[in-house]
């Protein structure tokens, strides 16, 4: 696993974008390592790597280098964690009539976790495009609203510093979220 420079963690938790892009870029091995062993039915290698993602996220904003830990320890933690508990979420009786379905066809997928040229300049785009989406699908109330809870804010904190509702922030983060996923923005 690589290691993260010392002040990237903190860089990205103050907002800074091209920090946070260098974590993901530095961590996505990790990720991607985690999410093959996480696969199961109701989900997929991609979904695995998306919950990768988020526990990255919550690793940069919950990091305190006071704690004792390196980041990169601490982060792989917080990776593993989330695609486990994605996993047994998607194992869960609730989810057996989904999980059992027949899929529609589609690309057979690589079992190598190790990404090639191919797959780092796919997900160097990828990260590259969220970025941009951030910048043009996103208000910049809700640009604020995601970059605030990447440095660790609550929504609660969020709301005092801009001078809004707490309902109104949580609010913003939600269509964030869903128009960085692609759904409804209802």
């Amino acid at each position: 696993m690589h290691t993260v420079d010392k002040d990237l963690p903190v860089r990205a938790q103050q907002g800074d974008e091209n920090a946070l892009a260098a974590l993901i870029a530095r961590m996505m091995p990790a990720i991607r390592r985690g999410a093959a062993e996480c696969t199961a039915p109701g989900l997929e290698f991609d979904d695995a790597v998306q919950e990768g993602l988020i526990g990255l996220f919550h690793a940069v904003r919950g990091f305190d280098p006071a704690m004792g830990q390196t980041f990169t320890a601490y982060a792989a933690a917080c990776i593993r964690h989330a695609q486990q508990d994605a996993r047994r979420a998607a194992l869960r009786k609730k989810h057996a009539p989904l999980n059992f379905s027949v899929p529609l066809p589609t690309a057979e997928q690589s079992t190598d976790t190790r990404p090639g040229p191919e797959e780092q300049a796919i997900s160097g785009e990828q990260l590259a495009d969220t970025l941009r989406r951030m910048q043009t699908e996103l208000s910049e109330l809700e640009r604020r609203v995601v970059m605030a809870g990447l440095s660790g804010k609550t929504p609660a904190q969020t709301a005092q510093e801009l001078g809004l509702p707490t309902k109104n922030v949580a609010n913003a983060l939600a269509r964030a979220r869903r128009k960085l996923r692609g759904g409804p923005t209802i």
